[in-house]
């Protein structure tokens, strides 16, 4: 049995999770006030505040820290690498507190796990950051050899969905083509062949679907005279496409659910609800076109893909191309333990950044 503390910083909390094998023993999610947090001028000055944070909780709950066989934390902002088991080496640690791809609270999950994971002798990993990158070469053309396409994605989720779908129906995941819909507060959908994700759309910063807070893609030529009008600063411009787009731009709510209710009564809210699932819909036939029309499977994920009417409009679209399988939510700590236990059982070898 492989024991692990898994830990998943986000912006005003740290998600923890204790497992055995694959099962949950324990769960906690720490809260940061927005005071504690503004306490700190750079987020990387967060990691004795969080680490504290984590030990003491430890303590409090009776969990013996020198009893983990490993720490895993969620990768953060990295330069662009393949999907896989990370060692947390001192390069990776450098990297993420000189945020290399750019601030933000994930790049305190290595940290912290190495951190910890030092202090008893024990490895420390991450698992498919944001920043893996497989794409064909031809993915990365945009129009403007100044403004490649880039990958930042859901990766963590899309290729945990993916191997699920592949060992359940008792394939290897490196024999399927598949096409990973990612529906949270980002979307990204993803063409999955031969073990990479060969193209995927920017679920960060802009291109194909709107998200609940986030653009997508928008029409490029207005965009620039929005920027050049003299009426928004380069960061309100920027909240516009990445915090304050999508459900958020047309409804003032970042809330599927309540979209949904909205829907029902009122013509605007169910114009742009009906939108939604009309683009992520588009988003999968682009990608169909990538893989050539040979398309195993579809499969939904995240947690709009709770929503039965949004997975509905998808399915009555798409399902022509292929088979939907739907696995709402995000299960993000079983994925990182499960990226941990690939490499200690020997499934996988562990790579170094």
């Amino acid at each position: 049995m492989i024991k692990s503390l898994i830990i998943n910083p986000g912006s005003t909390s740290t998600k923890l999770g204790v497992f055995e094998d694959e099962n949950l023993v324990s769960e906690e999610t720490l809260r940061h006030t927005t005071e504690e947090i503004a306490q700190f001028d750079k987020i990387v000055d967060q990691i004795d505040f969080r680490k504290e944070m984590i030990l003491e909780f430890l303590k409090n709950n009776g969990i013996d820290v020198s009893t983990f066989d490993v720490i895993v934390g969620r990768g953060g902002l990295l330069k662009p690498i393949p999907s896989g088991t990370y060692t947390v080496t001192d390069k990776l640690v450098e990297d993420l507190k000189n945020a290399v791809g750019g601030e933000h609270a994930s790049n305190l999950g290595g940290i912290l796990a190495k951190e910890i994971a030092d202090g008893i002798g024990k490895p420390s990993f991450i698992v498919d950051p944001v920043v893996v990158d497989e794409l064909e070469d031809v993915a990365r053309i945009s129009g403007v050899p100044e403004l490649p396409r880039t990958s930042v994605f859901h990766a963590l989720n899309q290729k945990a969905v993916a191997k699920r779908y592949a060992k359940e129906v008792g394939k290897n995941y490196e024999d399927l083509n598949l096409i990973v819909v990612h529906m949270g507060g980002g979307v990204s959908v993803g063409a999955h062949s031969g073990g990479r994700v060969i193209d995927v759309f920017n679920a960060l910063s802009g291109d194909g679907a709107f998200s609940p807070e986030r653009s997508g893609a928008v029409p490029p030529a207005s965009l620039v005279k929005m920027c050049f009008s003299g009426k928004y600063t380069e960061a309100e411009v920027m909240k516009k496409l990445i915090g304050n787009g999508g459900y958020n731009a047309y409804l003032g709510t970042n809330n599927a659910q309540e979209v949904y209710r909205r829907s029902l009564e009122d013509e605007e809210a169910n114009l742009i609800f009906k939108a939604f699932s009309y683009q992520v819909s588009k988003d999968i036939g682009a990608q169909a076109a990538v893989l050539k029309g040979k398309v195993d499977q579809i499969i939904l994920t995240g947690g709009i893909a709770h929503g039965e009417q949004v997975t509905n409009d998808i399915k009555e679209r798409v399902e022509f191309i292929a088979p939907v399988t739907i696995y709402p939510g995000e299960d993000e700590l079983l994925a990182l333990a499960q990226g941990a236990l690939r490499v200690l059982s020997g499934e996988e070898e562990a790579k170094e950044y």
